[in-house]
C-alpha cells in the first residue's frame, strides 16, 4: 500500500458539504482573518476516497487521552477521525511540501508527515473501525454521536457538482 499523503481539500467543496456536517466549518467566517486551510490524510473507506483533517495542537489535547477517533500527530496536531467525509475524485490536491516558502510552517509539515507517515496504518485501521461503528450504531453510542453522518456525506458527495 503507497504511503499515506498530505493533501488540501477545494473550499467551494467545504462549503458545499458543511450544510450536511456540524462538525465541518467554513474555511473563513465572518470578521476572521485567514482562511483555514483544509489539510489532511486521504484514507479509503466504504470504496470512497475520505479526507480526514488535521487540526493544530492545542494546549487541552495534551491532556487528552487518544481513543479510536482522536489520534496525536505527537504534539504537531491531531486527527479527528470522526470527522472526515468523502472527497469527490479530483477535489483533493497534493500538498508538495518542498514548495511551501514559510520556513516555519514547512518545518512543522515535514514533522507532521513524518510521524503521520510511522502511524499511518494505524489511522486507517481507525478510519474502518470509525466508520463500521458509526454506520452500525447511528446516534446510540457516544463515539457515534461525535462522527459525522458518513452515509448522508457520501450522497452529499455523489451529488456534488464542482
Amino acid at each position: 500500500m503507497d504511503n499515506i499523503k498530505l493533501y488540501e481539500i477545494d473550499a467551494k467543496y467545504i462549503n458545499y458539504l458543511s450544510a450536511f456536517a456540524e462538525h465541518l466549518f467554513h474555511n473563513k467566517q465572518a470578521g476572521q482573518s485567514n482562511e483555514r486551510k483544509y489539510i489532511g490524510v486521504i484514507l479509503t473507506v466504504n470504496g470512497m476516497e475520505y479526507f480526514a483533517p488535521l487540526s493544530s495542537f492545542k494546549p487541552k489535547h495534551a491532556h487528552m487521552q487518544e481513543a479510536l477517533d482522536f489520534i496525536k500527530i505527537k504534539n504537531y496536531a491531531v486527527i479527528n477521525i470522526n470527522n472526515m467525509f468523502p472527497v469527490p475524485a479530483g477535489l483533493a490536491e497534493y500538498v508538495d511540501i518542498s514548495k511551501e516558502r514559510n520556513q516555519k510552517y514547512k518545518s512543522l509539515l515535514l514533522a507532521e508527515y513524518r510521524a503521520i507517515k510511522a502511524m499511518q496504518e494505524k489511522i486507517r485501521k481507525n478510519a474502518q473501525l470509525v466508520y463500521k461503528h458509526k454506520v452500525e450504531n447511528g446516534n446510540s453510542t457516544a463515539l457515534a454521536k461525535r462522527c459525522n453522518d458518513f452515509l448522508l456525506l457520501e450522497s452529499a458527495c455523489k451529488q456534488y457538482k464542482a
